[in-house]
């Protein structure tokens, strides 16, 4: 189980470094919660898809270029779905060096037909957006 968590998220890395918004469409529920600082809000696949692109050019105008996967870590709920706390290690450069920020994140899979998993809901830990903003001071 835990190998096919961890080459989920390979994909997933794979899938958001190459900005291809189909398969990080592919990763999602339909329907999924997103929990973040500001609160918990229910988001389509289709509209998150929307937004993708502009965050991916605003983190990356902040100097974000590369997100690696450190490590997942699973636990089972159900037959049907999991938890997955998973540990990513992001590059940020600017214009004189080049930084890392470890940030981690909590994902609640679901096993669907052919047991392919899918994102239902994404509690992101940090504000990215702010960490990569300090890290620029």
């Amino acid at each position: 189980m835990s190998q096919q968590v961890k080459e989920f998220f390979k994909a997933y890395e794979r899938s958001t470094s190459t900005s291809d918004t189909s398969a990080i469409g592919d990763l999602y529920a339909a329907t999924f919660m997103f929990g973040a600082v500001n609160g918990v809000q229910a988001v389509t696949r289709e509209d998150f898809l929307k937004v993708v692109p502009r965050m991916k050019a605003h983190l990356s105008s902040m100097g974000l270029f590369e997100t690696q996967l450190r490590n997942v870590e699973v636990h089972t709920i159900n037959s049907k779905y999991l938890i997955a706390n998973v540990d990513w290690r992001m590059q940020i450069r600017s214009s004189s060096t080049c930084k890392h920020v470890d940030v981690c994140a909590t994902y609640v899979l679901m096993r669907g037909q052919d047991d392919a998993l899918s994102i239902v809901f994404q509690i992101d830990h940090q504000d990215l957006a702010t960490l990569i903003k300090n890290q620029q001071i």
